[in-house]
């Protein structure tokens, strides 16, 4: 198993001016609806194959502020994203998630991560903030080789003041490269702790710790470009 720490970076960094050329980027907005996934699908320009499906939070939707910035960036840097709503948000527009209705937020993040598949023919990174993190990285662990990468949002280890209630009995099954990025200030998790679950996972993991961000990682975004460039390395394409 490898396991790297980033530093921890800040939005004030040199990092945050490269994004903003990525948007820059030619990259065409549509309303995406197939297997039953509603989201937007942002297609660049100049294709480099890779791919993202990316998704949100229990108390947010697909047009979440962090998750368009992404998007965005992504894009520009020449990767087909898909951000959609999971099952639960296309049942009711507010609330959060029922965890009997779980499974089948899951079922939906595999159903569109194989539609995007037949849009792009590189590596497909998966992922999502918080509860939409989880559950994209237990997809994962569930049907091993849905993804080639993760990238894992605020991954919500415990719920807030209850540090013994894990999130992580699934981890030693989780055989799909991972990036957690992660606010310093995160109530759902430390640094230190993630760092320590992170040891459970036998794929490859990194942590991109972010300054002064909390749980909804504001200051994370203009971190697009490292974000794309760390899941590429960790598969191996300098590129």
């Amino acid at each position: 198993m490898a396991r790297r720490t980033a530093p921890i970076a800040g939005a004030s960094s040199a990092i945050g001016a490269e994004p903003a050329k990525l948007c820059a980027a030619i990259a065409t907005e549509q309303i995406f609806q197939a297997e039953g996934i509603p989201g937007t699908l942002h297609t660049p320009d100049r294709a480099t194959g890779h791919a993202l499906v990316l998704t949100h939070g229990a108390g947010s939707n697909c047009n979440a502020p962090l998750l368009v910035r992404l998007a965005r960036d992504f894009a520009g840097a020449g990767c087909l994203v898909l951000r959609f709503d999971l099952p639960f948000r296309q049942q009711r527009p507010g609330g959060s998630p029922f965890p009997a209705g779980a499974a089948r937020d899951r079922e939906g993040i595999a159903r569109a991560v194989e539609a995007v598949k037949r849009l792009a023919p590189g590596p497909i990174f998966a992922g999502g903030h918080s509860y939409g993190g989880r559950q994209t990285a237990m997809a994962a662990a569930e049907w091993r080789g849905m993804a080639d990468a993760l990238l894992l949002l605020s991954y919500p280890l415990h719920p807030p003041h209850r540090p013994e209630q894990k999130r992580t009995a699934y981890f030693p099954e989780l055989h799909t490269p991972a990036l957690f990025v992660h606010g310093a200030k995160d109530p759902f998790g430390t640094i230190e702790e993630l760092r320590e679950a992170m040891d459970l996972i036998p794929a490859r993991t990194e942590l991109m710790a972010v300054e002064r961000a909390g749980h909804d990682l504001k200051h994370a975004v203009e971190l697009g470009a490292e974000m794309l460039a760390r899941l590429k390395k960790g598969l191996g394409d300098p590129a």
